[in-house]
Formats: structure tokens, C-alpha cells, sequence
């Protein structure tokens, strides 16, 4: 009988892509997908640790899976595998895969990946993102949208952030395959896409640098025949990166037949001004735009490795509205970050007035491996004053709440 497999996804829509391509995984080594976690051969956690519960969560499922499954068999061992359709109770096997085996897999020490086996002793394999890659199609069950990812990995190492850890070095698709794959989808009926890396902004840097090493030549040549000049993101008073995120966006809005075009995520400080006019000429183009501020303090900003002033990112929404009267801008904020006073708090609240953001993403600090901020910085903000700050800007912002003061 023909083995079955069903996938729990956890974490971002990064995450949900990556997901899409492990159900054709699976289907292409014969598998067939079960209706329910319960009724599944094997079982897939598509892992993420952004933050310490989200790791929380998937211990919790990989127990619960291995108790339940004893319970209703009798009493076998914890550890007695399923081996087969129709073995009622016996457990079937576990797959960790997705960010925490990509921060086991490069981590050299191999702590990382010791510390997930002591925890979770009944997971049977643990599988690399990184073997699947860009192989397989994804499986998608909605037809008229469509998440395609045009890079994966980061190399900003913000102090936070584990991201460099879980997914490595960014690398950007190639750029006709990513056109190629959207004209697939909306030949089978998908009419909105949306674009997904770590940095969308940063997109196709790699893919210059190595052309201009190997060709030497200061051109890229779009699958259209089109030589371009790539655009360099200036800031800080020099020219940071080259990158084709623009043209990329604007060869997407060309294809018939796609009325929606999203993305996500995106640095502030690789936010260009050339940017800026493709999405205010191009109408395809959702004015929802995500980005993240994380702290509205300078001195905290600094020490979280982000790029920009308070003053800088202001500007950079007030040249977003002058040219896209309809943006929206949403934004990631994180509140108790180490060392973080309740006056350069306060600062953060004076942001998030001026900024006027449509909603955004409140996280309290948490510690996480191997990030400079877990290294370099106490945590030295209490739990219960995470928890005021947090439901302080959640209350501002997204409930559009007024209170007097931000940190009593």
C-alpha cells in the first residue's frame, strides 16, 4: 500500500513555499498526501526559531505525537516506529526539516544538532532544506495566488537575527527562471503573486558580482535581450550594493494576466528611489508595503546592526508617499531589546506616531543562538516589562489606541 506523508508548517511564508516543495518532494518518491496529521506514514515539521516559542511549539508537536500515538496502541514503546499503512497506533515517523536542521547543518560545533536530538529523541530524520532547493515545483493548492521566492538567505546579520544562521549567504534565483515559473502559474489560472525573500531588495547582487567577475562587463542582460545598468542602493554616503530587484518587479507587472503584483520583505536601507518609481508607475503593484523598522531609537538601531537612522527611515516613507500617495506601510517592531531604556523606548513610540504605520508585528526580545546580540548583550529587560512595551505599541498602533504615557 502506497506510503502517505502530511507536512505542519510553522514560521513565515518563506516557510509555507518551502513546504509547497516538499509536497512535491514527497509525491515524486511515491508518497501520497494524507487528509490529516493523525492518518499520516510520516510526518514533516517544517520548522522555524525566530523566536524561542516557535521552537516551543514544535517540541510540544513532536511529544504530543509520539504520546498519542502510544496511548492508542496500547502501550508499545515511545519509540516504535510505524512501518506501514494499517498499523493503528503504531507511531509514524518524524521529519524535522526547515529552519532549526538549517542552523544544525552550519553549525559547525555540531552542538546545535545535539541539543535538537537530547530534545527531541523521537525524531527519526533530520532533513536539509538545502537538499531540496529550487528542484522540485511547488505544490499549491490555491490556483489564483501564488507565493514565488526569488532568493533565500540574508547577509545583513542584523544583532537579532537568526535568519543567517537558518538559511546561510543570500542567493537569488535565477532571474528567467523566476519570469518562466509566473508565466506557468498564470497559464493555470493564478492572477496575483507575490515575491519572497529574506531582502527582495537585495535581489540578483550575487548574480552581478559573479557576471562582472567572469564577463567584465557593468550590463546585465534581461531574458528579453534588454542591457541594463544595475541599480546601486547609496547609503551612508556610499553606493552599498548593485541590485535588479526594479527590473525584476517590472518584468513581472509586464506579464499578461497577473493584476497583482506583492512582496516581501524589504531592508529600509536598500529601499532606492528607483524602487520607488516602478512601483508608483506600475498600478499592478499592491501599495501595501512592509518595512521593517525594528526600533525607532538611534543608539538601539545601532546596536541591532540596522543600517539607518530614525531620521532616515522617516524620510524614506515620506519620499515613499510623495511619489505613492496610497501606500500603506506596515512594519516589524521589536520592544525589550538589550540595553534598551524606557526613554529610547519612548523614542520608538514618537516613531510609530509620525509613522503612522497601517499595522505592524510587536515581538518581545528573545534570545537566540548564535546571534551577536545572544553574545554580546544581557538580557537585562524584564519579562513583565516586555510584555507592558509590547501590548503598549500593540494598543497604539494596530487598536490605534492614545495612552498618555508609553513606560510608567
Amino acid at each position: 500500500m502506497q506510503s502517505t506523508f502530511f507536512i505542519k508548517t510553522f514560521g513565515c511564508q518563506q516557510n509555507v513555499a518551502d513546504s509547497q516543495r516538499l509536497a512535491s518532494y514527497y509525491l515524486a518518491r511515491g508518497f501520497k498526501m494524507a487528509k490529516s496529521l493523525k492518518s499520516a506514514d510520516e510526518i514533516v515539521i517544517n520548522t522555524c526559531m525566530i523566536r524561542q516559542s516557535a521552537e516551543d511549539r514544535v517540541t510540544g508537536l513532536v511529544k504530543n505525537i509520539a504520546k498519542n500515538k502510544t496511548r492508542r496502541a496500547g502501550g508499545p514503546s515511545p519509540n516504535q516506529r510505524f512501518s506501514g499503512t494499517g498499523g493503528l497506533g503504531r507511531r509514524p515517523k518524524i521529519v524535522i526539516t526547515g529552519c532549526m536542521v538549517g542552523m544544525a547543518t552550519r553549525d559547525e560545533t555540531g552542538k546545535y544538532l545535539q541539543d535538537l536530538k537530547n530534545r527531541m529523541p523521537e525524531v527519526d530524520e533530520f532533513l536539509p532544506l538545502d537538499e531540496i532547493g529550487f528542484d522540485y515545483p511547488a505544490l499549491r493548492n490555491e490556483v489564483e495566488k501564488a507565493w514565488v521566492p526569488i532568493s533565500n538567505g540574508c547577509n545583513n546579520f542584523c544583532t537579532f537575527c537568526v535568519v543567517p544562521f537558518t538559511r546561510g549567504r543570500e542567493v537569488s534565483r535565477p532571474f528567467k527562471d523566476i519570469i518562466d515559473e509566473i508565466k506557468d502559474l498564470v497559464s493555470k489560472g493564478c492572477r496575483v503573486v507575490t515575491l519572497l525573500g529574506q531582502n527582495v531588495n537585495s535581489y540578483g547582487a550575487d548574480i552581478i558580482k559573479s557576471k562582472i567577475k567572469n564577463q567584465k562587463s557593468k550590463f546585465y542582460k534581461l531574458p528579453n535581450g534588454k542591457r541594463v545598468k544595475p541599480v546601486m542602493v547609496k547609503h551612508l554616503g556610499r553606493f552599498r550594493i548593485p541590485t535588479l530587484f526594479p527590473y525584476l518587479l517590472e518584468e513581472v507587472c509586464k506579464i499578461d494576466g497577473i493584476e497583482t503584483v506583492k512582496f516581501i520583505s524589504s531592508n529600509p536601507w536598500d529601499f532606492s528611489d528607483e524602487l520607488i518609481d516602478v512601483i508608483a508607475k506600475n498600478p499592478k503593484i499592491d501599495r501595501n508595503l512592509h518595512l521593517a523598522v525594528q526600533a525607532g531609537d538611534d543608539k538601539v538601531l545601532k546596536r541591532m546592526n540596522r543600517w539607518y537612522t530614525r531620521e532616515e527611515y522617516l524620510d524614506l516613507l515620506k519620499r515613499i508617499r510623495a511619489k505613492i500617495p496610497a501606500a500603506q506601510i506596515s512594519t516589524d517592531i521589536i520592544v525589550g531589546f538589550p540595553g534598551e531604556t524606557k526613554k529610547q523606548f519612548q523614542n520608538t513610540v514618537r516613531l510609530a506616531k509620525a509613522a503612522d504605520f497601517a499595522y505592524a508585528y510587536v515581538a518581545k526580545y528573545s534570545l537566540r543562538p548564535n546571534t551577536v546580540a545572544t553574545k554580546a548583550f544581557p538580557d537585562d529587560i524584564t519579562h513583565a516589562e516586555k510584555e507592558r512595551r509590547f501590548h503598549f505599541l500593540d494598543q497604539l498602533i494596530n487598536h490605534k489606541g492614545s495612552p498618555r504615557t508609553a513606560v510608567h
